[in-house]
C-alpha cells in the first residue's frame, strides 16, 4: 500500500513566526483533517524523548507486586479510595490486554491542583521515592514537557483553523486534567481462548498472524502524544478501512486527535480509530492525553461550517466517555454531572 502516516518536523513551532512555521501549521492541519494521525519529529534535546528517559519512566514495571498493589484503583481493589488515577492490572478475556498507571497533573504541580470532591482531580497514588529513586522527578519533568508540546500543537491547530493562536489556551489553564499513562502490553498467552468470544483478536500482517493487544478505539479527548519503545504494533485505520502502521521512530511522538476536538472543530479535525497488535514481544509505551479543565465549556468554534451543538462541560464529557473503556467500566455512577454551562443557560 502506498498510503503512509505523515511525518512532520515540528521544530518551527517552538520559535518565532516564520514562513516555515506557516508550512508546518498547514501540514498539521492537513494531517488532522485526513489521517487524524501524524508522527512529530524535530524536537529539541530539552524535550525528553531519549531512550534513557523512557527507560527511567518505565522502571515502575520492574517493581514487585507488593509495591504495585497499593497503587491499584478501587475498581480492582475495593480497599482503595482512588477511582480515576492509579494502577490498572491486566485483565484476561478481553481484546485489550495491558497494565499500567494513570497519573494526573499533581505529579508536576502538587496538591494545589487536587480537588477531593471530584475524582477527575484526585491525587495520584505513587510508589515511595525509596522504591524508585529519582523517578518522581523524571515523571514531573516529562509531564511538564508534554504539556508544552501539546500547547504548541494546539496553537498550531488554532492558527490552521483561522483562530487566534491562543484561542484554546484558557480551556487548559489553571487545572487541566491531562493524563500521563505508562503502559505494558505483555505477550499474550490467552489469545486462542479469547478468540472463542472475540474472533477479531487475530489479524493478518503480511504473512504473519498477529494478535490484538489494544482493541480498536478512538481517543475521547483533544490530542494524544505517544512515545513508543521501538516495538512495532501501533496501527491507525485509514479512511478506506485498511490499517496503517505508525512507525516507532526514535525521538519522535505519534500524535492523534480525539473525539472532543473533532466535535469542537465541527468535523474539520478527525478522530481516528487505532489499535495495538503484537507478535510474541512485550510492548511498553508512554501516552500523554492532553485534556482541558473539568469546568471548561466546550461550545461551537467561530469558524465557517462549524456544526452547532449544545455546550457542555468537559469534565462531564470526559467521565462519561472514559468509563466506557475496559479499565474503567463499571465506574459510571461514581461521579455525578456538574451541570449545564452558563452559556447554554443564558443563550
Amino acid at each position: 500500500m502506498s498510503e503512509r502516516i505523515p511525518v512532520v518536523d515540528v521544530s518551527a513551532l517552538f520559535g518565532a513566526t516564520t514562513a516555515r512555521r506557516d508550512d508546518v501549521d498547514a501540514r498539521i492541519l492537513a494531517a488532522s483533517a485526513s489521517s487524524g494521525f501524524f508522527v512529530a519529529t524535530g524536537f529539541a534535546p530539552s524535550v525528553p524523548l531519549d531512550a534513557a528517559t523512557r527507560a527511567n519512566l518505565l522502571r515502575i514495571f520492574d517493581l514487585p507486586e507488593s509495591q504495585i498493589r497499593p497503587l491499584w484503583r478501587r475498581k480492582f481493589d475495593e480497599r482503595r479510595s482512588n477511582l480515576y488515577r492509579g494502577w490498572f492490572p491486566a485483565q484476561s478475556g478481553f481484546l485489550t490486554c495491558k497494565e499500567g498507571i494513570d497519573m494526573g497533573p499533581d505529579v508536576a504541580y502538587g496538591p494545589s491542583v487536587v480537588d477531593p470532591d471530584d475524582p477527575l482531580r484526585e491525587p495520584t497514588p505513587l510508589p515511595p521515592e525509596a522504591a524508585l529513586p529519582g523517578w518522581r522527578a523524571t515523571v514531573a519533568a516529562y509531564y511538564s514537557s508534554m504539556e508544552a508540546v501539546s500547547r504548541a500543537l494546539m496553537r498550531s491547530i488554532a492558527r490552521g483553523l483561522g483562530l487566534t493562536e491562543t484561542h484554546f489556551d484558557d480551556a487548559f489553564a489553571r487545572g487541566g486534567l491531562s493524563t500521563l499513562r505508562l503502559i505494558r502490553y505483555p505477550v499474550r498467552t490467552d489469545a486462542d481462548r479469547v478468540a472463542a468470544t472475540e474472533p477479531g483478536i487475530w489479524v493478518e500482517r503480511g504473512v504473519e498472524r498477529w494478535y490484538v493487544m489494544g482493541a480498536p478505539h478512538v481517543d475521547s479527548g483533544f490530542l494524544t502524544l505517544l512515545a513508543q519503545d521501538g516495538v512495532a504494533g501501533l496501527q491507525a485505520r485509514h479512511r478506506d478501512g485498511t490499517w496503517l502502521d505508525v512507525p516507532p521512530t526514535e525521538g519522535s511522538l505519534a500524535v492523534n486527535f480525539g473525539k472532543v476536538l473533532e466535535r469542537w472543530s465541527g468535523g474539520r479535525i478527525k478522530a481516528t480509530e487505532h489499535r495495538v497488535i503484537g507478535h510474541g514481544r512485550e510492548r511498553r509505551s508512554i501516552p500523554f492525553f492532553y485534556e482541558a479543565r473539568a469546568d471548561a465549556e466546550i461550545a461551537p468554534l467561530p469558524i465557517a461550517g462549524a456544526t452547532a451543538f449544545e455546550p457542555f462541560l468537559f469534565g462531564d464529557y470526559l467521565w462519561k466517555t472514559t468509563t466506557q473503556f475496559v479499565e474503567f467500566k463499571g465506574m459510571e455512577h461514581l461521579r455525578k454531572p456538574r451541570g449545564t454551562p452558563a452559556r447554554a443557560v443564558s443563550g
